[in-house]
């Protein structure tokens, strides 16, 4: 083997060692944490000219999720709000509005977090629709089995130890104890807040993050890590966003009462099983997937729901991001009168991030609605695929 040879071998060798020296983000195994997801997004169309009215199309969402763990208890808040306002082209075309609004709260119980996974588990939900009679209140009890673990705080540990080997603040890759200790401290973070205050705790923070990197013995000239480097650390903690990442499955069987629904009826059985399964495909893609289906029991009107949505999340720069989701819905009721419905919605769309909480998104949507009647459901018809390419602009509040 000539010098040359040697040499290319040599750096081939570094270059994976490194590589394969990177933690995979689902080996974070902390079941302690805290963390909040919350979302506004607004889409606006606007159009005129060559038709009888300006027409315009308004939508706006909000999505908020709060989950407190602990090894043995799971505590999640949840809720999910849509709006639109429209007007259509045509004269005669009026001004129509519409609104959902749906909050949850859940907590998951485990009997023996040491020894297995087995929990119960209740939750409350309540909903509220425009035009609806009444709103939509429940509880539900049950058992599950399985857990879903947070692992955000390591693929955020990852970026910091990337960007500061990049800028030579750090001579090597630390060990994988080092990343999970890193990992460990960035969970914390509202732990910090509530101890040293909103004003005052990123200091401490920052300082028990680089007090963790010193240990791994790789920080350049072997002191502290410095002010640029610290600055850096905060720079990606801050400024850089990473999407939730998840990693497990859990299954789960439970039975309700609905109290009151839209339609005016109250005091029901339910029934429902949901499973879940995360997965974070390397340290770049987050696959998602939940099936649910429910019944309402009813005197012979009985009515019975199948969701599944599948998303898949691929983290294309650290400011881009590719969203794709399929949701599969299908309702089926013994009412008369009604008829069952499908719905296929399939999305396909790139996120630019401005700054840590504001970006734009470029998404195109088919939407499918089999209901077997030639009518619009809010401005959705059944005769063939809906296709859409929208520009949304999205502010994270938390």
């Amino acid at each position: 083997m000539t010098k040359l040879n040697i040499v290319a071998a040599s750096v081939m060798m570094a270059v994976t060692g490194s590589a394969l020296a990177v933690p995979a983000v689902s080996d974070y195994d902390e079941a302690t944490a805290a963390y909040q997801d919350a979302y506004v997004e607004g889409l606006f169309n606007l159009d005129s000219g060559n038709q009888d009215q300006t027409s315009y199309n308004l939508d706006l969402f909000l999505d908020y999720e709060q989950v407190f763990s602990s090894s043995d208890l799971d505590t999640t808040i949840n809720f999910d709000g849509e709006a639109s306002r429209d007007r259509g082209p045509d004269a005669g075309n009026e001004d129509k509005s519409y609104y959902l609004a749906e909050g949850l709260v859940s907590a998951d119980k485990y009997f023996a977090p040491d020894r297995n996974l087995n929990f119960y588990y209740g939750k409350a939900e309540v909903g509220l629709k425009k035009g609806q009679e009444d709103p939509r209140t429940q509880v539900t009890i049950g058992l599950g089995y399985g857990r879903v673990v947070n692992v955000t705080p390591m693929a955020r540990a990852i970026r910091i130890i990337e960007a500061l080997r990049l800028r030579g603040s750090l001579t090597g890759d630390p060990s994988d104890a080092v990343y999970q200790e890193v990992a460990v401290v960035i969970d914390k973070e509202a732990e910090y807040s509530t101890r040293y205050g909103q004003e005052d705790y990123e200091q401490y923070w920052i300082a028990d993050i680089e007090n963790a990197l010193k240990g791994s013995g790789m920080v350049a000239g072997g002191g502290d890590l410095g002010a640029g480097a610290i600055l850096k650390a905060y720079d990606v903690l801050d400024r850089e966003t990473i999407q939730t990442r998840k990693k497990g499955w859990e299954v789960r069987a439970g039975v309700g009462v609905l109290f009151t629904n839209y339609d005016g009826e109250n005091g029901k059985p339910l029934l429902e099983a949901i499973a879940e399964y995360h997965y974070p495909i390397g340290n770049s893609t987050q696959f998602s997937n939940v099936a649910s289906v429910g019944a309402t029991l009813d005197d012979g009107d009985n009515s019975y729901f199948f969701e599944n949505d599948m998303s898949l999340t691929y983290e294309l720069t650290d400011l881009i991001d590719w969203r794709n989701g399929w949701t599969f819905t299908h309702l089926e009721t013994d009412a008369d009168g009604f008829e069952d419905i499908t719905t296929h919605t399939i999305s396909s769309g790139f996120y630019y991030y401005l700054t840590n909480q504001l970006n734009l998104g470029l998404t195109a949507t088919l939407v499918d609605l089999e209901d077997n009647v030639n009518y619009s459901i809010n401005g959705l018809r059944n005769d063939g695929w809906e296709r859409n390419l929208n520009l949304s602009i999205r502010y994270r509040l938390k």
